[in-house]
């Protein structure tokens, strides 16, 4: 699997629209765009996951710049996902001090 992030996404734009644009250069595996845990409005990016390395290459060279609903989005490979060191970002066990008995 090859992971593209796109960033700058209409508001819009449907995953099935994002995938559609995507398919055109080669087969799409997932498309999942980012929401609003709060709200559940969509943000303005999400992940393409593309099956082949070659495709995935094309499509980022196509379809970086390209006009989506009214706005350029970006297109790139993405990074794999950083764990924290304990899941809070804080750096400690809890995220707070503890004293010593």
């Amino acid at each position: 699997m090859f992971n593209l992030y796109v960033g700058n996404i209409s508001f819009q734009t449907t995953e099935s629209e994002l995938e559609a644009a995507f398919a055109a250069y080669g087969a799409v595996e997932r498309v999942h765009i980012a929401r609003d845990p709060a709200s559940g409005q969509p943000r303005a990016f999400g992940f393409v996951e593309m099956k082949d390395r070659e495709e995935a290459l094309n499509a980022i060279s196509k379809m970086n710049g390209h006009e989506l609903h009214g706005r350029a989005i970006n297109v790139y490979e993405a990074e794999p996902k950083q764990e924290r060191a304990n899941g809070n970002g804080f750096g400690r066990e809890g995220g707070t001090q503890r004293a010593s008995v």
